[in-house]
């Protein structure tokens, strides 16, 4: 059961690295042309997907190519500034 479990999961990690690759614009494909990383994905399990993400994956707005390193997320990142109605002063003004 782990064995179709794993088998399963290359799998769809396989497949997302493909679509990911095919949708990407050429201009943007780092290192290798397109049907190059579509090549090496789809011929080295997980470590052409690996290889994918990390090194032909478009670099996002932090400089990774890491799809979960380009979320926005803590304190630094939040921009300043009222939260809601309550917070804000110039609302409060005109109760």
């Amino acid at each position: 059961m782990l064995r179709v479990l794993v088998g399963l999961g290359v799998l769809a990690f396989t497949v997302y690295a493909v679509v990911d690759c095919v949708q990407t614009s050429e201009e943007r494909v780092r290192g290798l042309p397109k049907l190059a990383w579509v090549m090496i994905v789809l011929l080295f399990p997980p470590a052409g997907g690996l290889a994918w993400l990390i090194a032909g994956r478009p670099a996002g707005p932090s400089g990774s190519s890491l799809p979960w390193a380009n979320r926005q997320g803590g304190p630094q990142d939040r921009q300043s500034g009222p939260k809601g109605p309550d917070d804000d002063p110039e609302f409060l003004k005109g109760l």
